[in-house]
């Protein structure tokens, strides 16, 4: 199987970079050897718009099978699926491309739902705190938590603040 491995540089000694679209190498793998087929620079890593697009047009010319990363936008996985490459989400930055593949083998990381969208994440929640006069003010917790796919949750806190009455 040829699989895209989404990486920081171009040696199988180098870290994952979790962004698909945004990741400076791509390593075309052959799963059976274990050795790189190709190292592809990816020219859409600096674009303001549309680098997942770019990036997904990019690596489908490569006649890849399926794509190994962190997170695909949802344009990106759409376009994989039309173009039927399989997408594999959930690598660690912490991990090497070597070590990416072998648990990729092992069958660790998830695959996109029929639909092309990532499987979804819960939501995070916060913990917002008051000020205000004698503690009485109501406050918003920014409520930056993350789910177990990864995903950046939008939780919303509320802090009660209920302050000394005198």
């Amino acid at each position: 199987m040829k699989l895209c491995i989404t990486a920081a540089g171009k040696s199988i000694d180098a870290n994952i970079d979790t962004r698909f679209g945004r990741a400076p190498w791509f390593l075309i793998v052959d799963t059976d050897t274990g050795t790189i087929i190709e190292a592809v620079e990816n020219t859409a890593v600096a674009q303001g718009q549309g680098a997942g697009i770019a990036a997904t047009k990019l690596v489908t010319a490569k006649n890849i099978d399926a794509v190994l990363t962190g997170t695909v936008g949802p344009n990106a996985a759409q376009l994989f699926q039309t173009t039927g490459v399989s997408v594999f989400e959930g690598v660690s930055s912490q991990d090497t491309v070597e070590q990416a593949l072998a648990k990729f083998k092992q069958g660790a990381f998830g695959k996109t739902t029929q639909n092309g969208e990532p499987t979804p994440s819960p939501r995070g929640q916060g913990g917002g705190r008051g000020r205000g006069i004698a503690g009485g003010g109501r406050g918003m917790g920014g409520g930056g938590g993350q789910g177990m796919g990864g995903q950046s949750g939008k939780g919303r806190g509320m802090g009660g603040g209920g302050g000394r009455r005198k």
